[in-house]
């Protein structure tokens, strides 16, 4: 067993007792994509919304629309059938007080809105979900159980 760390704007996969750990989901959202019979997982952590409306677009695992599918052909490719896919996701959290109108305020909603869409015409259901509040969180997804822990300083560990 060991873990896979998954940073930010990036995703992996991991089979087994292997542990993906993503840290500083605040506005970000954490997406873990399993299936429960091959016990394969992946993990992704985007930052935004929508490449579409980036002027920058280096990076596509950094955003919902895009990581999200790359993170599904993955899994695919360590032959995954994409109709046995569920997903669990957690962050999208409004860490600045105060801010909601604005889009930087309101960045963690647009980020889980953009996630559940693309989880929704992927046909992927969404089996457990820990988003939004005012606070960050560390995420560690299991593949062998299907396990995503997610840790707090704040407010301490839940288990989805």
């Amino acid at each position: 067993m060991s873990n896979v760390v998954v940073g930010i704007g990036d995703l992996n996969v991991a089979k087994g007792k292997d542990v993906l750990v993503t840290y500083a989901l605040g506005s970000c959202v954490g997406i873990c994509l399993f299936d429960p019979i091959k016990k394969v997982g992946g993990l992704s952590h985007i930052m935004l919304p929508s490449s579409t409306q980036a002027a920058n677009q280096q990076n596509l695992m950094k955003f919902a629309d895009t990581a999200i599918v790359m993170l599904v052909k993955k899994l695919e490719g360590m032959g995954v059938p994409r109709i046995r896919l569920k997903a669990k996701i957690a962050g999208g959290a409004q860490m600045f007080a105060g801010t909601v109108n604005s889009s930087i305020g309101n960045v963690g909603q647009r980020n889980v809105a953009a996630v559940k869409a693309t989880l929704s015409q992927l046909r992927i259901p969404i089996v457990a979900e820990d988003v939004g509040l005012n606070y960050g969180r560390t995420l560690y997804f299991t593949p062998e159980t299907a396990q995503m822990r997610i840790t707090s300083a704040n407010k301490g560990e839940k288990i989805l």
